[in-house]
């Protein structure tokens, strides 16, 4: 996590996240991205808007209950792609990749 924000340092303000074993060393994360770590509270997904909606994206490509120890690299790559080159009514229609390149650093290569 440090290493994918790290570019984009100036720009992450707050973190917020599950209550997942994944994040047991957020100290660290938000030390090192000079960024406040909040925890939503359990059974509140409206906490994490924008996560609960990119996990209905994904799930039109993978089910529930699907065990992503089985699932390819490569197919990961491919909903990566798809989900960051779909236009969205909410960023105007153009695509996240769009609205982030134009927000961001246009030197940084697109997320495919």
């Amino acid at each position: 996590m440090i290493n994918l924000l790290a570019p984009f340092k100036e720009q992450v303000k707050t973190i917020t996240s599950d209550n997942g074993k994944e994040f047991t060393k957020h100290q660290q994360i938000a030390t090192k991205l000079d960024a406040q770590f909040f925890f939503a509270d359990p059974y509140s997904p409206w906490q994490r808007g924008l996560n609960e909606y990119n996990n209905k994206l994904i799930r039109q490509y993978l089910p529930k209950k699907t065990d992503f120890n089985q699932t390819s690299h490569q197919t990961i790559s491919m909903i990566i792609s798809k989900l960051n080159n779909r236009p969205r009514k909410l960023l105007g229609y153009k695509t996240p990749n769009e609205v982030f390149l134009a927000n961001f650093n246009p030197s940084v290569a697109l997320i495919t």
